[in-house]
């Protein structure tokens, strides 16, 4: 009935294979990040990473206000999927692959070679964008 396991179900080598998975993906978002111009360590920052990545899209912080309440952060993390792989000049194929499989196309993006073109791959926008501060505010 009881096979001694002490590790149960957590055994090293399950924990090791899933922090080489976690760290892999964290350089891939620190990738991601620093092809953006921003810089990369703040991928790793809570909360903040979420507003820098809200400016790489190019969508106000409050959004991520929006992303803090139930069900409607689901279609609010779905966009923001959206408008980074087109920030990147991926299509809704590469989006759904964000989603789904996250865990193969965030290194893509990160470790590829897809280029930064702008919030939602727009580069009128960019140029306008980098005139303003939208990090905690706008100067007008």
């Amino acid at each position: 009935m009881y096979d001694n396991d002490p590790f149960g179900i957590f055994s090293p080598g399950l924990l090791i294979g899933f922090g080489i998975l976690w760290l892999i993906l964290i350089i891939a978002q620190w990738k991601i990040y620093e092809k953006a111009g921003q810089p990369g360590w703040a991928s790793i920052i809570p909360i903040y990473n979420v507003i820098i990545l809200l400016k790489i899209i190019g969508k106000p912080w409050w959004w991520l206000l929006l992303m803090l309440v139930p069900f409607v952060n689901i279609v609010f993390a779905v966009w923001s999927a959206n408008l980074l792989s087109k920030s990147f000049g991926k299509g809704e194929g590469f989006t759904v692959g964000l989603i789904l499989l996250g865990i193969i196309f965030y290194p893509i993006l990160g470790f590829g070679s897809a280029e930064y073109h702008g919030p939602a791959g727009d580069p009128v926008a960019f140029a306008s964008y980098n005139d303003k501060d939208h990090e905690f505010g706008e100067k007008q």
